[in-house]
């Protein structure tokens, strides 16, 4: 199940919260804590390229990268519209609220994969940095962003005081998006299940965590299902990512 030459790389994911301003930012938080939490729970790394943080609370995007064997072959299943039913704790009235955040894994190029990128295909622009990382971050244009202009692939990092630093990371980002890119292509039947991009919207989850008015965490591709939302949210998710490989293995075999 863990077969392609691809999932034995390293892991990069990103977190993006729907419409919903901080209701949604908050989620996105909470998606970050799990997927760290599930990190830590398997000993693998993880470095934080990119943050953005929410105005009121949450954050509006992460980009993290998660080293680990087969990391990506794990995690890539994750891929798609995650929806939160709650109460939502930022409304005074107590209402049950419904957010959306939209997962991304891709595989880690790595130092060992040739990418083709010409110099004059990037356009590369440099701003300030607006999270947080000391006075030397904000203050400087250190912050890069990369665009591959025949695809229109974009690559940003800003968690470096450093402006080379910086590009190099978002250009090894860039890199593994050609990368995964490519990688649809030769293999776009066996990807068919789970590499589609899908509006962050009702009726295109993957996944529903529901707090009210019961308690249930469930996948709608496996139907796989867990009660201890807590224990979900705090990163046991290794349920749903077993039955996930599961039902893609099923999937090549029929």
């Amino acid at each position: 199940m863990l077969s392609a030459p691809e999932d034995r790389n390293d892991a990069i994911l990103e977190i993006h919260p729907g419409a919903g301003g901080t209701e949604a930012q908050d989620w996105a938080n909470m998606l970050l804590r799990m997927y760290v939490r599930w990190a830590d729970r398997h000993k693998f790394k993880v470095e934080y390229l990119d943050l953005l943080d929410g105005d009121e609370a949450g954050i509006k995007s992460v980009t993290l990268r998660i080293k680990g064997d087969n990391a990506y072959g794990f995690l890539k299943g994750e891929k798609g519209i995650h929806r939160l039913i709650r109460i939502s704790p930022f409304d005074s009235s107590g209402r049950r609220h419904t957010s959306f955040a939209s997962i991304d894994i891709i595989p880690d190029a790595g130092k060992d994969i040739t990418v083709d990128i010409q110099e004059s295909d990037l356009r590369i622009d440099v701003f300030r940095s607006s999270g947080p990382g000391g006075q030397s971050v904000n203050t400087t244009s250190s912050a890069v962003r990369i665009t591959h202009i025949p695809t229109g692939v974009t690559a940003q990092c800003q968690n470096e005081k450093s402006q080379h630093a910086n590009k190099d990371t978002a250009l090894q980002i860039l890199k593994s998006r050609l990368y995964e890119i490519e990688l649809r292509k030769v293999q776009d039947e066996r990807q068919a299940a789970y590499a589609g991009k899908m509006d962050i919207s009702f009726g295109s989850q993957i996944r529903t965590y529901t707090l009210q008015p019961y308690r249930l965490v469930k996948d709608h591709r496996t139907n796989s299902e867990i009660g201890d939302v807590d224990s979900v949210l705090d990163g046991k998710l290794d349920q749903f990512l077993r039955d996930f490989l599961l039902y893609l293995h099923a999937e090549k075999t029929t």
